[in-house]
């Protein structure tokens, strides 16, 4: 057994120190903030709680498995769609009253839907036996030889929704798929299309009290596991030779001797800072930085009618709204704006007849101070043009809060702001990410900058992975003895 240090208490650290300390390992955590989660965060005022991070929690199983079972509520709808004519999708998780929706929205498109579900799940399946079954670059061992067909090699998330759909409005919910990875559809590998097939098939899903909860749970299982944490800890340093790696300095000075470190952060903060290796660096700076986001979190009075927990509102030129985020990189003038409102299925996120909107934006992982207008301009900005498309809250706000690319950046190390580190830019990107071994002996990478990516279940699995190749590594290693048999 090893002497782990993990660094950093995302959710992909946790999952892999307490699989680790489950397994028999001694294993310490070192989170440089005050308190553990990492953007599963939250924000609260004067009665209203607001999340930082993931508003919706994708494959519960992956928790449920590690024994964080705490009841979790299914949302009526999985979200409202509003187009810039007007329109609206409403998207249920039955696929059968999905169909039913398309085809109200543009007759003889049900069909097509019905058709493009049926391909998800079979890039759900594929991806399954192989991306997400263990680390990169090992043969899978369940795969087959048609699952690289499955997940349309070579296609655009774009492209993928223009062989199925004629209706460009269905295009553009395609598409929106690609935000979830921080991408552009235009340049996003197809194999992001899998995710209906994951929200229709096993659903979105809330935990009362607000998705942090999940962070206080995986805490409390850490501490039952006999895990050592220390918040308030910030690691400088991994301590390596061109061999392996031998522990951690902190910024205090102290220096923690390990046979293993799991590095829970940006892999560009681990290369650019941590353990400095251009080359690597390098590499990462040419994937391109994912999206980062503009939040804007407000107090509303009353109650909105018709108003589901996740709302979309997309913008009138989808490609203009991502050339401008990726290519020019400045906010869009007409920008896709998501609104959560946990307070529709929770009470306990506002105060009586109110609400807590939570609207994000994507922008690019740029510094706001370099924006062409300041972030107030655009938040006004962002506002009007809700207004415009039916959701005015004039005389209606208590208060408007920012959340931008510089906080990610300050409070998380986010390389630029941005949220998931590299973009999927490119038929091969996912395979292009930071694997989760490291280029020393006992070095591991977890969080959503290395494989398989972020979002709540991807980290949650990046952890597992970690986790079996400590397990796997150190098989033969005699801790104390600090030699191998």
């Amino acid at each position: 057994m090893a002497e782990v240090i993990v660094v950093g208490g995302g959710v992909g650290g946790m999952v892999a120190a307490l699989l680790l300390a489950r397994g028999g390992h001694a294993v310490r955590l070192f989170e440089r903030l005050d308190g553990l989660g990492g953007k599963l965060a939250e924000y609260e005022r004067d009665g209203f709680v607001f999340s930082l991070g993931p508003s919706l929690l994708t494959m519960p199983q992956v928790f449920r498995e590690l024994g964080i079972g705490r009841a979790m509520v299914e949302p009526e709808e999985l979200c409202l769609y509003r187009f810039a004519d007007g329109s609206r999708l409403r998207a249920f998780r039955d696929p059968v009253r999905m169909e039913e929706q398309v085809e109200s929205l543009a007759p003889g498109q049900g069909a097509a839907w019905r058709a493009f579900h049926g391909w998800a799940r079979e890039c759900l399946a594929a991806s399954r036996r192989t991306f997400f079954a263990g680390p990169l670059g090992r043969p899978p061992e369940h795969a087959r030889i048609g699952d690289l067909l499955a997940v349309a090699p070579g296609r655009t998330l774009d492209g993928l929704a223009r062989r199925f759909f004629a209706d460009p409005r269905l295009r553009q919910y395609v598409g929106r798929y690609a935000t979830y990875a921080g991408s552009s559809p235009y340049r996003a590998p197809a194999a992001l299309g899998c995710v209906p097939a994951i929200e229709h098939d096993e659903g979105g899903w809330y935990v009362p009290g607000g998705l942090p909860r999940i962070a206080d749970d995986l805490a409390g299982a850490l501490a039952a596991a006999g895990v050592e944490v220390r918040t308030g800890a910030e690691v400088a340093e991994v301590i390596a030779d061109r061999a392996a790696v031998s522990g951690v300095r902190l910024a205090s000075g102290e220096r923690v001797a390990a046979d293993a470190v799991v590095v829970n952060a940006d892999a560009a903060a681990l290369y650019g800072r941590l353990l400095p290796d251009r080359r690597r660096l390098r590499r990462i700076a040419g994937l391109g930085l994912s999206s980062s986001a503009l939040l804007l979190l407000a107090g509303v009075e009353g109650r909105t009618p018709g108003l589901p927990h996740h709302s979309v509102v997309f913008s009138a030129d989808y490609r203009r709204e991502f050339d401008a985020v990726f290519r020019e990189r400045t906010p869009a003038t007409d920008p896709t704006v998501y609104i959560g409102c946990s307070a529709v299925d929770d009470p306990s996120q506002a105060p009586a007849g109110a609400e807590n909107w939570v609207m994000l934006v994507n922008v690019p992982a740029r510094d706001p101070g370099r924006w062409p207008m300041s972030v107030e301009s655009y938040r006004d900005l962002v506002l009007e043009l809700l207004a415009r498309r039916g959701h005015d809250l004039s005389g209606r706000l208590r208060f408007v809060e920012t959340f931008t690319p510089a906080d990610l950046r300050d409070r998380y190390g986010a390389w630029g702001g941005a949220i998931y580190g590299s973009a999927y830019r490119g038929r091969f990107a996912p395979f292009r990410r930071p694997g989760n071994r490291g280029p020393r002996r006992g070095l591991y990478l977890v969080g959503g900058s290395a494989h398989p990516g972020g979002g709540l279940p991807l980290v949650a699995m990046g952890g597992r992975i970690v986790a079996s190749l400590v397990e796997e590594d150190f098989a033969e290693y005699r801790v104390g003895r600090g030699q191998w048999r």
